[in-house]
Parts: structure tokens; C-alpha cells; sequence
């Protein structure tokens, strides 16, 4: 994937959302802020227009990513403040740019452009401290024992299923977000399937329940699960190795999950049809449509 001409895009879409949210009038130069909250005189599209701020939403995981290309825009457009702020309860249409992580369905496409940026995959991960994750960091998850694990499945036959004597405690979203539904679709589930303890917040809320819980067990984006200055699996945490190549067994060219680096390496050096158990799925931004309204044309014969 070309990461120069991502940047690129996202510098597009920001000054579009920048045309469309603020005039181009004025040449302030204002200062870059990831707050974690706009403030309330920001709330309205007339405000920040007024103030020449776009505000932009979606799924925290892909906030840090979405801050340094930012960073990128400010250094070319200085007068336009790019601001991040975390979604909670307010309606996301009240934002001049959404981050979603999951395909949008055929109506909301109607409203609103869409640019896919950037693509991430899904991680199982235990509490490295627990039985469950001694014994399959060795075995490895295979996708019956996945769907075994993590969904209600109403169709797995006893005789499938798998004797796991490893105490383990499942761990999932409350809310609808891009994580469980990916993360249950790619399974053929819904995000309401997924068994376990529910937990309000956000990913890394979810990753929390885990490190406390001894015997923890979720899903993850990559990107949290790793400490970004090591490239090691962040502490007291197991990612646990899946059949990738689809054999119905854990071979060990497949443990190669203890470095940030190589598991980029593994997953960018295959096709999609070639990875499996591993959900991957787009990061996307989208704007809200802007119907142009063509001028008349007229033409005199003199």
C-alpha cells in the first residue's frame, strides 16, 4: 500500500471537509490540537465555521494515525485547525469527518463520499498470566475453535466441539462498534453472537478487562496490542497464533507474533484469499455528499 499517497488522500479529504466547513477567507495561523473534546462554542457547523476548525470522529483505535497525517495538513494548509475529538453519545453527523472501521451500508452511502485509507487486522489475545493462554500459545486457534470460544453457534455439533479444560473468561463490546462487527462478520456471526462479559468504552477499555482478569480472553486491533516503541506485545498480554494458511492446524511458521514488524510483514506479503482467521477490513473517511448545483448557461446570438 503506497503510505505517501494515503497521506496525500487524507490531506485531500481534510481541506474538501476544510472548503466545506470554513470559508477560505483569512490567513490565521492556528495550532493543531488532538483534545480529546471540542468545546462547547464548537458544537455546531455555523461555529466552527466561524472559527475555521473541522472536527473529525469514529473509531479511537485510529486516532493516533489520523493525528500525524494532521500534523502532515497543518504544514500545508496552517490556516484550517484539524481537531480529533472522541465520539461518546453525540450524533456523528454533527462532524465535518467520520473514521469508521467497517463497510457502510448501501443507504448511508448515499449520503456521504467515502475514501478507504488504510486497512487493519483483528488479533485473538489472552492475559499472558493465564492457563488459556500457556497452552494455546503452543496449539494455536484453529477457526472452528474461534467460532467455538467467541460466538454462540447454533449450529456447532457436539461431537465438533473442542475439550478446552483451560479456565478462560470472554471478553466483548457493549456498544456497536468497527471491531466486534468486523471482527463477527468475518466468522459469519453478528456482533450480538459474541459470548462473554460486555464491557462499556472503547478498545482499549476492552484490553483492559483483560489485563485484570487472569483468565481473560478477546479480540483486538493490532495496533493496541503492541507497545509501538518495542514492537513487542504489550505486558501481560499473549497474541495468540491462528491457522493462517487454512489447514485446520497451528504450524510454527505460523507463531510469528512476537514482533510488531514481522506480523506487518507476514500479513502485507499475502493476497486476502491467502490470509484466514485473521479479520481484516478497511479503515475509511467520509464527508457528507455536496450536491453542486451547475450554474445556467447562456448564450446570445448578436
Amino acid at each position: 500500500m503506497d503510505f505517501k499517497r494515503i497521506r496525500i488522500v487524507y490531506c485531500g479529504i481534510f481541506l474538501l471537509a476544510g472548503q466545506v466547513a470554513i470559508t477560505a477567507e483569512g490567513q490565521a495561523n492556528l495550532e493543531i490540537s488532538a483534545s480529546a473534546k471540542v468545546t462547547r462554542n464548537y458544537e455546531t457547523l455555523a461555529d466552527r465555521k466561524q472559527n475555521k476548525i473541522v472536527a473529525i470522529t469514529g473509531v479511537r483505535f485510529a486516532y493516533p494515525l489520523v493525528q500525524k497525517w494532521i500534523e502532515d495538513y497543518a504544514k500545508i494548509n496552517p490556516e484550517v485547525q484539524v481537531i480529533i475529538e472522541s465520539r461518546g453519545t453525540t450524533d456523528p453527523a454533527k462532524y465535518d469527518i467520520l473514521i469508521e472501521a467497517y463497510e457502510p451500508d448501501a443507504e448511508t452511502k448515499k449520503s456521504r463520499d467515502y475514501v478507504y485509507v488504510a486497512r487493519y487486522a483483528i488479533l485473538p489475545v489472552a492475559n499472558s498470566n493465564s492457563t488459556f493462554s500457556n497452552e494455546y500459545n503452543t496449539k494455536g486457534l484453529n477457526r472452528n475453535l474461534i467460532k467455538q470460544l467467541f460466538f454462540h453457534d447454533i449450529f456447532l455439533a457436539k461431537k465438533d466441539q473442542v475439550e478446552v479444560k483451560a479456565p478462560y473468561t470472554i471478553y466483548t463490546r457493549l456498544q456497536k462498534a468497527g471491531s466486534p462487527i468486523t471482527f463477527s462478520t468475518y466468522f459469519g456471526f453478528q456482533q450480538k453472537d459474541i459470548k462473554g462479559k460486555s464491557i462499556a468504552g472503547s478498545d482499549e477499555h476492552l484490553l483492559k478487562a483483560v489485563l485484570r482478569d487472569s483468565t481473560g480472553l478477546t479480540y483486538s486491533p493490532l495496533n493496541l496490542v503492541y507497545d509501538l516503541q518495542t514492537g513487542r506485545p504489550i505486558k501481560s498480554l499473549s497474541i495468540l497464533p491462528v491457522d493462517l494458511n487454512g489447514n485446520d492446524k497451528v504450524s510454527d511458521d505460523e507463531k510469528f507474533y512476537e514482533n510488531l514488524s514481522t506480523v506487518i510483514q507476514r500479513l502485507e506479503e499475502k493476497s486476502q484469499k491467502e490470509i484466514n482467521n485473521v479479520p481484516i477490513e478497511y479503515l475509511n473517511l467520509s464527508i457528507k455528499k455536496i450536491v453542486l448545483t451547475p450554474k445556467p448557461f447562456y448564450s446570445f446570438n448578436g
